[in-house]
């Protein structure tokens, strides 16, 4: 099991990892404003599910592996370029439209946000380096058990993402007496107008 410290730090610094502004934030502002909550909380969930796969590499020394199957991993990461680089292409040449918020979002909406979210995440070379090269450090891989993994790790990584992603998907609609979170997410996207 992992002392009180490691849960803490490991914490602390996920929360400052995944709260620095970067594509996944970036992406789930714009769809919780476009979409709505629902589609933001859809993209979140793949940012959730790709942080999963990634604790997950690191936790069973499936790091190794993936200096073996390199391959593999460019084949991911250029994937996700590939899907980025799409993605920019069709916000730029899209028409632009007013923001429907009553609208009903469609599941195939909410799959593709989903989707986003997790291909967004799988090539963040932030997300990565989190996972891959700091994580070793916060907490000690050799001593974590399937069980630790299971029961601590995964539900503290979910919340922990949760929290972040509830306060940065809110920031446009976020008062600034809802949490200390939400307070620095409403001024920086008001320092952004």
């Amino acid at each position: 099991m992992l002392d009180i410290s490691q849960v803490l730090t490991y914490c602390a610094a996920l929360g400052v990892a995944a709260a620095i502004p970067g594509p996944g934030m970036a992406a789930l502002v714009a769809r919780s404003i476009s979409g709505g909550a629902l589609s933001g909380f859809c993209l979140l969930f793949g940012v959730i599910l790709g942080d999963l796969t990634y604790l997950s590499f690191a936790v069973f020394g499936l790091a190794m592996i993936a200096e073996h199957f390199n391959a593999l991993f460019q084949l991911v990461r250029w994937g996700a370029a590939i899907y980025l680089c799409y993605l920019a292409w069709v916000f730029w040449f899209a028409e632009h439209q007013a923001i429907d918020s009553g609208k009903p979002v469609q599941r195939k909406e909410l799959l593709a946000a989903a989707v986003s979210g997790l291909t967004i995440t799988l090539g963040n070379p932030k997300t990565i380096a989190f996972y891959l090269a700091l994580l070793p450090l916060v907490i000690n891989l050799e001593t974590v058990s399937l069980q630790t993994w299971g029961l601590m790790l995964v539900p503290l990584t979910a919340l922990v993402l949760l929290a972040v992603g509830r306060c940065t998907s809110w920031a446009p609609f976020a008062s600034a007496t809802c949490c200390p979170a939400c307070a620095l997410s409403s001024a920086c996207f008001a320092a952004r107008r």
